[in-house]
Order: C-alpha cells, then structure tokens, then sequence
C-alpha cells in the first residue's frame, strides 16, 4: 500500500513552503529597504549577509518541516531541473509550478499585512531587480551561474542516494545564503522564479516600483541553470562504461 502523501497535500506543502520562503527572505529585505531610507544611507555588505541569512534560516527549517513530505522544492527553477532529468515526475511539473506561484504570492500579501504600505513604497517587497550597471543577457548569465549553484548542491545532497542526508537541508540552506551574499548586488539574487513572481505581482497593484521587463530574466537564468546542473551532475555522478562493465562481470561470476 502506498503511504505517501497526496498530490493535494504536497501540493499544499509547496504552497506554504514558498509562501514562507517569500515571507521571511524578501520580508527580510524589504525591511532593511525601510531602515536604510530612514537612516539616508546605502545597503552594506552587513545588511547583505543578514538578509542572506534570512533565506537560509528560513530554507533550513523548510527542507527539515515539508521535505518529506513534498520534497521542499519551493522553487519552479528546481521542479523544472529536477523533471528534465527523470528524478521527478513530469506529469506533477504544472501543478507544482502552479502551487509554488500562488504560495510566492500569499508570502508577498503577507510582507504587505507585516511591513504596511512602507514595505511595498520603500521596501517595495523584496523585489529582485537588475542593478543599473547589470546588463539583460549578463543577468541572465548571473541568475543561471546561482541556480546552477544550487541545484549541482540539491543533486548531490538531496537527489543522489549515495550522500548522507542528515546535514543536507543544513548545507543547502547555507548555500542559498552564501550564493545571495555574493550576487545580490547585480541581480538581487533570486534564482527563484516564484520568489521574484510573488513580490512583482502584489508589488504591482501595492505602490511597488515593478520593473516587468526584467522578469524573463528570472525565469530563463534559473531555468538554464538549473538543468544544466541537473545533466551534469548526473554526467559527473554516473559509472564510467569500463566500471560498469567490471562490476556485470564480478556479479556474473
């Protein structure tokens, strides 16, 4: 008898893990936006790293609470990567794109209830956007070099059943933190389709300042990232011929 959990449920998983991602990460960030148009002065390489440090808090305690139970993709960039590589099934991608968009939109309405309309006309969300000495094509060559980051992470923590999985969301999570301390000055480092998504649509129609035109970036960058890393990790991980063919003969004989 098969007692996994219903698609209904790990879809529901996938809602309220993005939604939670969106809340407390851009939250995070939207935040410092206020404080430091309250002090006059500029983001520092301190408000950086605690802001990362939200996302990999909140990335920690979401792997270890709805992992088992969905997986904890939280992120289209991952479901998509993981789908083009057979370790996911291709016919529960929509539904989990669809789950993971609506919850990065619930996680931005709830930064709007926290933060006020200050978090949308100041914070403006948490949204990601291209810093003005970032070209297009280079973020999208910024937003895959993160995702592909992660997922060449997720794959060898969380996919290949050969790694010890205690410390897995302990190290993924600190790996979302230590790729956004380091890219989130050119793109704001999403690698996230739906945590960039999330904070555009509520931004929109909240007083946000919503720059539609760079969001293809958010979703081909983490897309291309994401699977590129995917295949080569699988590449990387698979047995050379020779080792496959010595071990069929040790077995045959």
């Amino acid at each position: 008898m098969d007692s996994s959990p219903s698609l209904w449920k790990r879809l529901t998983a996938e809602g309220v893990g993005t939604a939670l991602l969106v809340l407390i990460g851009p939250g995070a960030a939207a935040f410092n936006g206020i404080l430091t148009a309250d002090s006059g002065q500029g983001a520092t390489l301190a408000d950086i790293g605690v802001i990362s440090l939200a996302f990999a808090i909140i990335v920690i305690a979401m792997i270890y609470t709805i992992g088992k139970i969905s997986g904890c993709h939280i992120n289209p960039a991952v479901t998509i990567g993981l789908a083009v590589v057979g370790e996911f099934p291709k016919r529960e991608v929509v539904p989990y794109l669809i789950a993971q968009l609506a919850g990065a939109v619930i996680g931005a309405l709830g930064i709007l209830a926290v933060l006020g309309s200050d978090g949308a006309a100041i914070g403006n969300l948490g949204a990601t956007t291209l810093a003005p000495t970032t070209g297009y094509f280079q973020g999208i060559v910024i937003e895959a070099i993160e995702t592909f980051i992660l997922m060449l992470v997720i794959m060898g923590l969380a996919v290949d059943q050969r790694a010890p999985k205690d410390f897995a969301g302990l190290i993924i999570g600190l790996t979302v933190g230590g790729i956004i301390m380091m890219t989130a000055g050119p793109t704001g480092s999403s690698f996230n389709p739906a945590r960039t998504f999330g904070p555009y649509l509520v931004g929109s129609f909240s007083g946000g300042n919503i720059p539609w035109s760079q969001f293809p970036i958010y979703v081909i960058g983490p897309v291309v990232g994401s699977s590129l890393a995917a295949f080569v990790y699988r590449w990387m991980a698979s047995p050379s011929p020779m080792a496959a063919t010595s071990e069929s003969e040790t077995i045959k004989a």
